[in-house]
């Protein structure tokens, strides 16, 4: 039998304290019911013998210390998973705010999660691919990698976002297609068998978007709802939306919340999970203000000390595991307060990630969209999920080459600055030329254009042949001999 505590001790913003509790438990779900009618969630986030920190979900504001009565639920916090979830939208806490009701199911999933065993992991190899030129050619997504977006305020990442959640997928048998001259025609070599069984083992996959907002603004969050609705791809994703005025103690839970639904989708029904969380400020804006409330001794920034090793909590539930066929992959977004990329919310997550793919204000002002920045972005893994038998075989040479002339593009746009582009070489004001090409046609592209990576690799050559064949030294000359004179790669 439970037993139920009349009155609190004290009521500080979003945290409660009770004393003189037995036998609590850390991460323990409480509820709360205000003048025996309103009941509250919270969950204990301290225990000092009989005293017991709860963290309330919802607003304190009609909470007294006389008017509360406070009853121990014996377990940590959990939410009700089906596949039903799929195409629904719930808020920060799992429950349903899109009038179609509860979830119904007996399988009910600690939003803390498990950690992965790390014996167990598998190493990401495939891509998933975003339709997006700048992600999917210079900084690959592969599943089960964590991926950040490096944002601004100010900067379109809502919609980048969206745009992603609408066209990524599993790459298609059609993305694996060669299109050089060399496989015209017939398409009996093994580059074509090994490209066609990959496409067959594809084509039995199922894929997902698990979409997490935290301290959105209704507008922003309609937004979401209706580019979702109106592009069809609400019916494989689950979405939970944290608003700007809701509770700070939501808004932390939201992120564990979507991710447990994730792995409910990736490792119990063999899907392959994207998921996509912002923005991870918030978030920590949301740690520093708890922190605050408890009266802790505040890190760099006042965020707390531990602000690392949530962030890890959170990251690192991405991944593969070893007999499961699904898999949860991250792209969490986050606004970088001044444009700082050495703030401690960026700061720490590059360490914790694998890459990073960075907005840019001055492209933003140029109006190239995406303004991705691709010089001080990287995917890690990319490497190991990219060339023949997953895009195409001159996938990461065309990279390479790109990162290098556009490299190249920089230090000839500094130097004409100080003696002007007409005392340029020729070859100087090539680079200029293609930078500006590679900025307009290769980064940018229009919010609802869905490019192959087939397409993406075409372009790339040709950029390239607007520079010397010479020129090119990051490329294999079998490749290059292959691919530089076809025109038909356009």
């Amino acid at each position: 039998m439970s037993i139920e505590y009349l009155g609190l001790t004290s009521i500080n913003g979003p945290l409660v304290i009770l004393e003189g509790v037995m036998n609590a438990s850390f991460e323990e779900i409480v509820e709360m019911k205000v003048d025996g009618t309103e009941t509250k969630l919270g969950r204990i986030i301290q225990l000092d013998e009989d005293r017991a920190v709860i963290q309330v979900f919802e607003n304190t504001a009609n909470m007294s210390l006389s008017n509360t009565r406070t009853k121990l639920t014996g377990h940590p916090m959990e939410i009700t998973l089906s596949e039903e979830i799929l195409g629904r939208t719930f808020n920060g806490l799992g429950q349903p705010i899109d009038g179609l009701g509860e979830i119904v199911s007996d399988i009910r999933r600690d939003v803390n999660g498990k950690p992965m065993n790390p014996v167990r992991r598998e190493y990401p190899r495939n891509y998933i691919r975003t339709g997006i030129s700048a992600i999917d050619g210079l900084t690959t997504l592969i599943r089960g990698q964590k991926l950040p977006i490096f944002s601004g305020n100010g900067l379109p990442h809502d919609q980048l976002a969206a745009q992603i959640v609408k066209q990524a997928s599993l790459s298609s048998g059609d993305d694996q297609r060669d299109s050089s001259p060399d496989s015209a025609g017939s398409a009996d070599s093994a580059d074509s068998q090994i490209s066609s069984e990959y496409s067959d083992r594809r084509d039995n996959e199922q894929f997902a978007v698990v979409f997490a907002a935290m301290g959105v603004k209704h507008d922003v969050a309609e937004f979401f709802r209706r580019t979702f609705e109106e592009s069809g791809a609400a019916s494989h994703v689950v979405t939970y939306l944290n608003l700007a005025n809701d509770p700070v103690a939501e808004r932390i839970i939201t992120p564990k919340v979507a991710l447990t639904a994730a792995e409910y989708l990736a490792f119990d029904k063999g899907y392959h999970v994207l998921v996509i969380l912002t923005d991870m400020t918030s978030y920590a804006e949301a740690l520093r203000e708890i922190s605050s409330s408890k009266g802790e001794i505040p890190s760099r920034k006042g965020y707390p000390g531990y602000l690392y090793s949530e962030l890890a909590t959170i990251y690192e539930r991405a991944g593969i595991i070893a007999g499961c066929k699904g898999s949860v992959t991250q792209i969490p977004i986050l606004t970088m307060p001044g444009d700082d990329i050495t703030h401690p919310i960026p700061d720490l997550t590059g360490y914790i990630t694998e890459g990073q793919i960075v907005l840019d204000r001055s492209l933003h002002q140029q109006g190239i969209y995406p303004p991705i920045n691709v010089l001080p972005s990287l995917s890690r893994l990319m490497k190991d999920g990219i060339g023949e038998g997953f895009t195409r075989e001159d996938h990461q040479d065309v990279a390479n080459q790109l990162f290098s002339a556009y490299a190249k593009v920089g230090e000839a746009r500094a130097l004409a600055s100080v003696i002007g582009e007409d005392e340029l070489s020729p070859v100087d004001k090539q680079y200029l030329s293609f930078g500006k090409a590679f900025e307009n046609e290769f980064i940018g592209q229009d919010i609802f254009e869905n490019r192959s990576i087939i397409q993406t690799l075409d372009i790339g050559w040709k950029l390239l042949r607007m520079l010397p064949k010479d020129e090119l030294d990051r490329i294999d000359t079998k490749l290059l001999d292959k691919y530089y004179d076809d025109t038909r790669v356009k």
